[in-house]
C-alpha cells in the first residue's frame, strides 16, 4: 500500500497516522478531537428533538421516544458489532499497508451490512407493537413509541451503510472528513425538525413524528453528499470500480469479520437487552419515571460520549501499532487513553454536577420529574470514569483480535451485578426507582476488574494477534 505522501502526491487524500517525534497522546487527541465533535454533532439532532417534544409536546410525548429507544438499540446492536470487526481488520490493514485487503473489507462489509439493514427493518416494523407491549410501555404512549419506531426503521438500511462508511474512513486514520458530514447531517436535521413538527413554510405538520422523518431525511442526503464528495476528490476509499468489483460476499472474509464482530454484537444486543429491563423496571413507576430515565439518558450519554470516543481512538491506533509490528507504540497508545478518560471525563462530569438542574429543565418542565431525573443523575454520573476505563482496556483487547473475553466479563457485569441489583433495591428496598440506577456503578466496578485483570494476564502471555499479514 503507497504511503500517505505518496498518495498525497498523486492528487488523492489519506491522513498521515502522526509522526513519531511527537507524543502519542497528542497525535491521538488531535483525533480524538473531531470524533468527539462528530459524536456530539450525531446527537444533536436527536437533542434539540427531545427538547422540542418534552417542552412543547409534552411528557408523554418525550416517554413514547424514550420507551422505544431500548426496542432500536436492540435492533442495530449486531451492525454495531460487525462494524467494530471492520474497524480492527481496517485498522489492521491499513498498518500494514495492504490496499487489495482494504478494499476487499470495505466490499464485504457493505454487501453484508445492507442485507442485514434490509433484514432487521422488516423484522422491527413487523414485531415493535408487541415487543414495546412485552416490556409494559404505558398504554397511553404505546402507540406514539409504535409509529414513531416504524419511520425510523425503514431507514436502516442506509443508515447502516452510512454508519459503515464512517468507519472505514475513521479506520485509516482520518476523524475529520466523517465530521464534516455530520455537520451537513446535523444542520439538515435541525434545519428539517421545527419544519415537520410545526408544519412551517407550508410543510405538513407531523407532531412528534416529524423528528423521526427529519432524522431519516437528513441521514440519507448526507449519505448521498458524501460518496460523490469522495468520488470528486479521489479519496482512496471512494466507492469505484475497485470498491465495486469487492462488493460481494468474501465468505472467508466474512467469516473472520463475524468471528471478530459477533461476540461485540451480542455484547451489545445483551447490554440493549439489559436496558429493555431496565425501562421495564423503571415503566413500574409511570410516565414520569419514564419520562426522568429518558431525559437523564440523554445526559448520560453525553458524559459517555468522551469515554466512547476515546476507545474508538485507542481502538484504530492500536490496531494499526499491532498491523505494523510496533508492540512499545500500541503500550504507549493504551496509557494515553487512560490518562485523557479520567482528565477529560473527570472535567466534564464535574460541570454536568454543579449545571444539572439546568440541563435537566432543558428536557422537562414537570417538577416532580425533574426531581426523580436528578436524583437520579446524582447516583450515577461519577461511575462513567469506570465506565470509560473499562471501554479503553476492552478495545486494546479487541484491536488484537481477542473478541470473545471482553463480551465474557462484559455479560457478567451486567447480567450478574446491574440487572439483579437493580430489580431487588427496586423491588424489595426503600429506595423505589433509586435502586435502579445503584446497579450501573455496581456493573462499571466489577468489569473494569474483570476486564483488567485479563489484560494484564494477555500482555504476560503474549497473547497479541495481527490479522493482516
Amino acid at each position: 500500500m503507497k504511503s500517505p505522501q505518496e498518495l498525497n502526491k498523486e492528487g488523492t487524500y489519506l491522513p498521515s497516522k502522526g509522526t513519531d517525534n511527537q507524543p502519542i497522546w497528542r497525535t491521538m487527541f488531535m483525533f480524538f478531537i473531531p470524533l468527539i465533535l462528530s459524536n456530539a454533532l450525531q446527537s444533536i439532532g436527536q437533542l434539540v428533538g427531545m427538547v422540542v417534544v418534552g417542552r412543547w409536546l409534552g411528557v408523554d410525548a418525550l416517554a413514547a421516544i424514550s420507551a422505544f429507544f431500548p426496542l432500536f438499540f436492540l435492533l442495530v446492536s449486531f451492525t454495531i458489532g460487525i462494524g467494530s470487526g471492520s474497524s480492527i481488520l481496517i485498522g489492521q490493514a491499513y498498518g500494514a499497508r495492504n490496499e487489495e485487503r482494504l478494499k476487499a473489507i470495505v466490499g464485504t462489509t457493505l454487501m453484508f451490512t445492507f442485507i442485514l439493514g434490509l433484514v432487521l427493518a422488516i423484522i422491527g416494523n413487523v414485531f415493535t407493537w408487541e415487543i414495546l407491549r412485552l416490556i409494559g410501555t404505558p398504554e397511553n404512549i404505546i402507540a406514539v413509541s409504535v409509529h414513531y419506531a416504524r419511520i425510523l426503521f425503514w431507514s436502516m438500511p442506509i443508515m447502516f451503510l452510512y454508519i459503515a462508511y464512517t468507519t472505514f474512513i475513521r479506520g485509516i486514520g482520518d476523524s475529520k472528513t466523517p465530521f464534516y458530514f455530520l455537520i451537513v447531517s446535523t444542520a439538515l436535521d435541525v434545519g428539517l425538525l421545527p419544519l415537520l413538527i410545526f408544519g412551517w413554510l407550508g410543510l405538513p405538520k407531523l407532531g412528534i413524528y416529524g423528528a423521526a422523518y427529519a432524522s431519516v431525511v437528513s441521514t440519507v442526503l448526507t449519505f448521498v453528499i458524501m460518496l460523490i464528495y469522495l468520488g470528486k476528490i479521489k479519496y482512496p476509499l471512494q466507492f469505484d470500480a475497485s470498491v465495486r468489483q469487492h462488493l460481494r460476499m468474501d465468505w472467508g472474509l466474512l467469516k473472520l469479520l463475524l468471528r471478530l464482530g459477533i461476540p461485540s454484537s451480542i455484547n451489545m444486543i445483551l447490554v440493549s437487552l439489559a436496558e429493555i429491563a431496565v425501562i421495564t423496571f423503571v415503566n413500574r413507576f409511570g410516565s414520569d419515571a419514564t419520562a426522568a430515565y429518558g431525559a437523564v439518558n440523554q445526559v448520560a450519554s453525553y458524559v459517555a460520549m468522551p469515554a466512547m470516543s476515546l476507545s474508538i481512538t485507542v481502538s484504530i491506533f492500536a490496531a494499526q501499532s499491532i498491523g505494523g509490528n510496533q508492540f512499545e507504540r500500541l503500550k504507549q497508545v493504551v496509557r494515553a487513553g487512560v490518562l485523557l478518560n479520567y482528565v477529560i471525563g473527570g472535567v466534564l462530569i464535574i460541570l454536568v454536577y454543579v449545571f444539572s438542574q439546568g440541563i435537566l429543565s432543558l428536557f422537562l418542565t414537570s417538577k416532580h420529574t425533574l426531581d426523580i431525573a436528578h436524583s437520579l443523575l446524582m447516583i450515577t454520573l461519577w461511575s462513567y470514569l469506570i465506565f470509560g476505563h473499562t471501554l479503553i482496556i476492552a478495545a486494546t483487547m479487541r484491536a488484537s483480535g481477542t473478541v470473545l473475553w471482553p463480551t465474557v466479563f462484559s455479560v457478567i457485569s451486567i447480567w450478574c451485578v446491574e440487572v439483579p441489583v437493580a430489580y431487588v433495591l427496586s423491588n424489595f428496598s426503600s429506595l423505589g426507582i433509586k435502586g435502579i440506577w445503584i446497579g450501573y456503578p455496581a456493573g462499571f466496578l466489577i468489569s473494569l476488574a474483570l476486564q483488567y485483570s485479563y489484560y494484564r494476564w494477555s500482555w504476560k502471555k503474549k497473547r497479541i494477534t495481527r490479522l493482516v499479514h
